[in-house]
């Protein structure tokens, strides 16, 4: 009766194993990095740690869902300028020191529909090493604020 037991413990284990896996490796999180904002909340971002990355961003892209964003990443602190030319969704822009301190923000990004290269361009007043991208509204809703320490791990 035992080994029954022992048996039909084992076989209930394997079969709801690949259910575990596949609840703790969610593929749709493969290749993003988890930042974790000051309440708790965790971005799920895009690394742009390329030029070609960084050049491109999140360009024609048509939604961007709450809990995701884009992380771009420098080699060297700079106060770096961003603009929304082919950017079809609104934006929160956030720049952060390499203490990952928020340093300055531009909420509620318009975008824009002009065809040359004469869109208004956002920059800092200091130095970053990031800047993260969310949806429009999302840094008022999750209370980002200047001196705000956001935590994440660059892989």
């Amino acid at each position: 009766m035992q080994r029954r037991q022992t048996l039909t413990f084992f076989f209930i284990f394997l079969l709801s194993f690949p259910c575990w896996v596949q609840a703790t490796t969610d593929p749709s999180l493969t290749g993003l990095v988890p930042i974790t904002l000051p309440g708790g909340t965790i971005i799920h971002a895009e690394l742009a740690d390329t030029p070609q990355k960084r050049a491109t961003g999140l360009m024609y892209r048509e939604h961007l869902d709450a809990d995701r964003g884009m992380l771009f990443m420098f080699t060297q602190a700079q106060a770096w300028v961003f603009w929304m030319k082919n950017t079809k969704i609104p934006l929160d822009l956030i720049w952060m020191n390499e203490k990952k301190q928020i340093i300055h923000m531009e909420q509620n990004v318009p975008i824009c529909t002009r065809t040359d290269d004469s869109c208004p361009q956002y920059r800092p007043n200091e130095e970053a090493l990031y800047v993260l991208e969310l949806a429009a509204g999302r840094a008022e809703s999750l209370k980002l604020q200047r001196g705000s320490k956001l935590q994440f791990r660059i892989p």
